[in-house]
């Protein structure tokens, strides 16, 4: 009889954290929560009235975990943790979150031309009536940025889905002139902090 090999749900559908799971060799299979079409599954991402950046991504990271769990159950799948992750841009104080079309990218990355911003990953594990969280807050300084540089960069169509319209793993990683803090972080997903939720769950962990 063969023993279940320990591993997670991951309940995001974003390729960059498939990659940094499996660079520090976490064992997961993806939990896509929008399949379950006789119940409604989507966490609303709107933020609430007078919600700061870091209690916003916070909150979202654990709805989603829980979530889910939710899912796991409803479906009767092995009863393995589940961890998901929510990332958000935020210039003084404010959240930018993913642009709804190109134009709202170029007023996105105007703002951010030449300027220090916050990046802010929240991981949250869930397992049974079980949830925690960690954050990781990054800052990074953008360079000067001109209107046509901008406007090739949102030919690439890179912008869609990101938080502030940008991702430091593609074509904008050359606009950034450095950052301080979790690079894994700025990319959605701190690997430093996943690792310290898992072992709280006693997962094994590198």
């Amino acid at each position: 009889m063969s023993i279940m090999r320990p591993r997670i749900y991951l309940a995001s559908q974003s390729p960059r954290r498939r990659e940094l799971l499996k660079q520090v060799g976490i064992h997961f299979e993806l939990l896509l929560l929008r399949s379950d079409s006789r119940r409604r599954v989507d966490v609303d991402e709107t933020p609430h009235t007078g919600e700061s950046p870091e209690v916003y991504v916070q909150r979202l990271s654990r709805e989603k975990a829980k979530t889910g769990f939710d899912a796991l159950r409803f479906r009767n799948l092995p009863s393995f943790p589940v961890l998901a992750a929510d990332t958000t841009v935020t210039l003084d104080g404010k959240i930018l979150g993913k642009p709804d079309n190109a134009g709202q990218a170029a007023d996105m990355l105007r703002e951010l031309s030449g300027r220090e911003h916050q990046v802010l990953t929240s991981v949250a594990v869930a397992k049974d009536e079980h949830v925690e969280s960690l954050t990781s807050t990054s800052t990074v300084k953008f360079a000067e940025l001109s209107n046509e540089r901008i406007k090739r960069y949102l030919q690439s169509n890179e912008y869609a889905d990101k938080a502030g319209g940008y991702a430091i793993q593609g074509q904008a990683g050359a606009f950034i002139e450095h950052i301080t803090g979790s690079y894994s972080g700025v990319m959605g997903l701190p690997l430093f902090e996943t690792v310290q939720l898992l072992q709280r769950f006693d997962f094994p962990t590198p």
